[in-house]
């Protein structure tokens, strides 16, 4: 990686075209790789040109090659990672032997099946069942919803007091020194202003608190996680900004399943938590995301006070919420998505329209 650092920042060579250079070199026979066995780590996030490397280092009798990785945290294409590169491994690299991890020692068991159910809606994804030897502690998933966008750190600042209040007193199991550790994730650093500076003071007695973006927390976990804005638009979660055209073109294609990325990047925000993950969102402004938690894994959005809110998911698109909004001829319901969908309800009819 240090190497990779000096040559970017010197625009000496770009490190993939070092890389097929280096594979070029061993397959025209010009070196011979002494190894009789290529270890290959966080391999969701190998390249063609990085696979290639690795097959030309092992392409001789009586070489092998072990590689470690989860698909379902493949989160760098932006970086060159091909997803493909390990969903098709064994086109790559011949017959192969496959090892499943299926135990964590992270999660609680509801957080494993709510967040295994999120990541294999994708069928590229390769598919697995994954148990936990993680003894929960408290509900596993928060949904809380907030009325506004500028309610959001106030809506967090509430789930850490009432955090802090029940680990001073004793419902809640203090961890490692006597505290637990709460980490902030955003999709974007933007996402750190919903974070008080003084928070960190404040609940010291109790908690250790951190702001990451989610992609600065792969490999990294917490007790708690807080996603702060989970909304749909340009800079919601999924991220509805589009890759730059000149970019893509240096990028490999991705998989054909909406927000294939973004569900992987939301997977791995999901699995940083040892025991609780509060996911905050804004009343109909919902993302796809929380449609969908909401939809298919009933789970159901509550205030920062714990009280169920009446947001129901679009019986249409079934990737909206219903949001009352006001005519000339009254009250009615209709997506949060329109004009994409155009579901209306009128309350005082009985009856939707369409």
């Amino acid at each position: 990686k240090e190497w990779e650092r000096r040559l970017r920042s010197e625009n000496l060579i770009d490190f993939e075209d070092m890389l097929n250079l280096a594979a070029e070199h061993i397959e025209q026979g010009q070196w011979t790789p002494p190894y009789e066995l290529v270890l290959a780590d966080e391999f969701q996030d190998a390249s063609r040109a990085r696979a290639r490397l690795l097959r030309a280092l092992v392409n001789r009798p009586h070489r092998y090659l072990c590689a470690v990785g989860d698909d379902w945290q493949s989160i760098n294409r932006f970086a060159g990672a091909d997803l493909s590169v390990m969903t098709k491994f064994e086109e790559w690299f011949g017959p192969t032997t496959r090892l499943k991890l299926e135990r964590t020692f992270r999660c609680p068991q509801h957080l494993c099946d709510v967040s295994s159910t999120f990541i294999q809606k994708n069928p590229a994804q390769i598919k697995k069942v994954v148990r936990s030897q993680q003894q929960p502690v408290g509900p596993a998933i928060n949904l809380i919803e907030v009325p506004t966008e500028d309610r959001i750190r106030s809506g967090i600042e509430h789930r850490l007091h009432e955090l802090h209040r029940s680990l001073l007193s004793g419902d809640v199991p203090r961890g490692k020194n006597g505290r637990v550790t709460v980490s902030i994730l955003g999709r974007y650093n933007a996402d750190n202003q919903y974070v008080a500076p003084h928070w960190a003071v404040l609940f010291q007695d109790t908690m250790r608190i951190d702001f990451k973006t989610v992609h600065a927390s792969k490999g990294l976990e917490a007790d708690y996680i807080i996603l702060p804005r989970v909304v749909r638009g340009s800079y919601g979660f999924p991220s509805g900004i589009e890759d730059d055209p000149v970019l893509r073109l240096a990028m490999p294609s991705g998989d054909d399943f909406p927000h294939a990325e973004e569900r992987r990047l939301f997977y791995v925000a999901l699995t940083r938590a040892r025991r609780n993950i509060s996911i905050v969102t804004v009343a109909h402004y919902q993302s796809e995301f929380v449609t969908e938690l909401m939809k298919d894994l009933n789970i159901q959005p509550t205030t920062v006070d714990g009280e169920a809110t009446s947001t129901q998911v679009c019986p249409k698109c079934k990737k909206g919420v219903m949001v009352p909004r006001k005519s000339q001829f009254g009250l009615f319901y209709s997506c949060s998505r329109f004009p994409a969908c155009d579901q209306k309800h009128d309350p005082s009819r009985g009856r939707r329209r369409r």
